[in-house]
């Protein structure tokens, strides 16, 4: 066996939604800041990303988690998530399968009750406080990117649903908030496909109407996805990510939660000290705790906690053989949907 290029991921889920960690055989990425570095992998060079997220090294609901130096002196580890569409700026659900796979695998000392991780991220600094127990992450506890509300009740005009309303909210990416009974389906397993094939032509027709960007972190702009809400009859929040190229998020989303919470506190449904839950299509749940409230450049934002708990399934060496004919990877329909 003879390969150019190696890595090693420990393979993690949170609430269902798989987090490839990488933890060795990655080169330093170009860029002073995380920042730099996201804009290096989506504007100059995403070799690495097609390569690990394309079939056959990758799969439709997997996500690799890049773990640079990180370059803002008060954290621990950097972080940039390599996704099927590009890289991104944040993730709750992949940060809380970096942290449990640094600490359960020895990376940085596990300390018992609480273990802090700060990671440095292209949206600021996000500090995690694990939970631990015998060895095993029980717990992780974000403090989110200040979230905020950038339009309410947008409209866009569609053929098969007519008028389509949402908010635009930010959570670490940004998101349209798109409430489901529009589109008449429940957010439930068997309507998974379908409501990723929708998402996702919906973020296309919303995003050609919505340029929308970070007044504090010019990296991070454009939106990223289509999030379908309900609320379920015990008050717990359902949700349901629909990512490119169609696929739909088996976590209940940390981003999205903030995002969820942004919005609430903007419609005077929950106040500072307020609790939610929030729902994925498979019935795992996150918590949410809206903390305090802040100001992000003209928008009125919200501090919030999102905790939820990660298991680590498989450790992984992948490589790539000089003479492999898909040296970038692949995908089809069949699998991936659009």
């Amino acid at each position: 066996m003879r390969w150019t290029r190696t890595l090693q991921t420990v393979d993690v889920h949170c609430a269902g939604e798989i987090g490839r960690v990488i933890t060795g055989g990655v080169l330093d990425i170009p860029g002073d800041t995380i920042s730099d570095k996201l804009t290096y992998i989506n504007e100059v060079d995403d070799g690495l990303r097609r390569w690990l997220c394309s079939e056959p090294r990758g799969a439709a609901n997997h996500s690799f988690v890049l773990l640079p130096s990180a370059c803002h002196p008060n954290a621990d580890f950097g972080m940039i998530v390599l996704q099927t569409d590009q890289a991104h700026a944040m993730s709750g659900s992949n940060s809380m399968c970096a942290v449990t796979a640094i600490l359960e695998t020895g990376m940085l000392p596990m300390k018992e009750p609480q273990t802090v991780v700060t990671l440095d991220t292209a949206a600021g600094l996000v500090k995690a406080t694990a939970d631990c127990k015998d060895g095993k992450v029980t717990g992780v506890s974000l403090d989110m990117p200040p979230s905020f509300v950038a339009q309410v009740e947008g409209v866009v005009d569609t053929e098969e649903w007519g008028q389509v309303s949402y908010d635009i909210c930010y959570g670490g990416v940004f998101y349209a908030l798109v409430d489901v009974n529009q589109i008449g389906l429940s957010i439930a397993s068997e309507n998974a496909r379908r409501l990723a094939e929708i998402g996702t032509v919906l973020r296309d027709l919303i995003a050609e109407q919505c340029d929308v960007a970070h007044p504090e972190f010019p990296a991070v702009r454009g939106l990223a996805y289509v999030m379908f809400r309900s609320q379920d009859e015990d008050g717990a929040m359902r949700h349901c990510t629909t990512l490119k190229p169609a696929r739909a998020d088996r976590s209940p989303c940390g981003t999205g939660t903030n995002s969820t919470v942004a919005v609430m506190h903007a419609k005077g449904e929950i106040s500072i000290g307020d609790t939610i839950t929030t729902r994925s299509i498979i019935g795992s749940e996150f918590c949410a705790k809206l903390t305090g409230e802040t100001q992000i450049g003209p928008y009125a934002g919200c501090r919030v906690n999102v905790t939820g708990q990660c298991w680590i399934h498989g450790i992984s060496q992948i490589g790539l053989d000089p003479s492999d004919p898909f040296p970038s990877g692949f995908i089809l329909s069949d699998t991936w949907g659009g």
